[in-house]
């Protein structure tokens, strides 16, 4: 995808006023989605514009595939959008190294709030399979209850999804994965 395209910032939004270009962000890799619909299943249902989230927006300004304007509609410069990245999301840095990493080695990286994690991470996109992973980051020098953990694999095991922990270790990324139990 060769193509740039132009987000705004509404609030703590970043929409994509131009329609045809929403619609084409989501074909070519599930990026974004339209305003008001929780899950495109086809592009009939691009009538709106599109909102993406803001690691989708900082992974396409590393690409040099988007740029952002502010609510003046003038320029944001990276080092401010970053700043109102890290505002929104603790830990915003962490999260943006593993939603780099997972979206080079062609995974679909969405968000994982519905399942409590940091990301539902799919192999083939939301509408063609169910996400077979739910990512929560640990930062390197905090520690995981073991009761979380225990919550977590139950979960994962309910809604049919691998467990996969997260975390910088000497600057460099690590993985974790539990397997759901299949009885």
């Amino acid at each position: 995808m060769k193509e740039k395209f132009t987000a705004q910032f509404v609030g703590n939004r970043i929409i994509i006023w131009d329609i045809s270009k929403g619609q084409k962000l989501y074909s070519n890799g599930f990026v974004g989605k339209p305003l008001g619909v929780r899950k495109p299943k086809s592009e009939d249902e691009f009538r709106d514009p599109s909102e993406i989230s803001f690691f989708e927006a900082s992974y396409l300004i590393e690409k040099k595939k988007l740029k952002i304007l502010d609510e003046n509609e003038k320029i944001l410069k990276k080092e401010h959008f970053l700043e109102r990245c890290r505002a929104q999301y603790l830990n915003f840095d962490s999260k943006m190294k593993v939603y780099k990493h997972l979206k080079d080695l062609g995974y679909v990286v969405r968000p994982g709030l519905k399942f409590g994690v940091d990301f539902s991470v799919y192999t083939k996109g939301p509408g063609l399979e169910h996400s077979p992973y739910l990512v929560q980051i640990i930062e390197s020098e905090g520690k995981i209850n073991p009761i979380e953990l225990v919550r977590a694999g139950r979960l994962a095991t309910t809604v049919r999804k691998n467990f996969v922990i997260s975390t910088i270790i000497k600057k460099k990324l690590h993985f974790f994965v539990f397997n759901r139990y299949k009885p």
